[in-house]
């Protein structure tokens, strides 16, 4: 993705949060950390140190809400926790000895997560997690050099259930 998530990229991991269910869900974080995984090797590649502690932090983020996100009581997640933790541990190495190789490693174990989940997402007939989100239209709007979607439900509550 290049260094620093684009604002694009950013705003369709927004869109997709509001449409997803929970299989997604995780999808998405697997997608965000792998996109902040590549920010952290571009930045050391740069040697550009502000740039790379922040997107190792922002990938420590995603990993955390990954963590959050199990309920240890049913399998696979006391695997996944493992997997997790030494993902934090190789961050953690990874940005005190800014090695690329140990981001690296991080990657080769959420890769194949993300594609596991992303096969099994279709499978879950759950709706989207966030209820009261904004509704988007299945056409958009077309202007010179730009696509807007067209969104209705524009109240306070967005994505909050009052």
């Amino acid at each position: 993705m290049g260094l620093n998530m684009k604002k694009e990229d950013k705003q369709q991991f927004t869109f997709r949060i509001t449409q997803a269910n929970s299989t997604e869900m995780v999808v998405i974080l697997y997608e965000m950390l792998l996109c902040y995984l590549d920010d952290a090797s571009e930045a050391l590649r740069m040697e550009e140190q502000e740039p790379f502690h922040d997107a190792v932090r922002k990938s420590r983020a995603c990993l955390n809400e990954l963590v959050n996100s199990l309920n240890l009581n049913y399998e696979p997640a006391p695997a996944l926790h493992k997997l997790y933790m030494f993902c934090f541990r190789r961050l953690a190495a990874g940005e005190r000895r800014r090695e690329p190789g140990i981001l690296n490693e991080v990657k080769h174990v959420i890769e194949p997560l993300h594609d596991a989940y992303r096969q099994i997402a279709g499978q879950n007939s759950a709706g989207p997690v966030m209820g009261n989100s904004q509704a988007v239209y299945a056409g958009l709007t077309y202007g010179r050099n730009t696509l807007t979607e067209n969104m209705t439900d524009q109240g306070a509550n967005r994505g909050i259930l009052a």
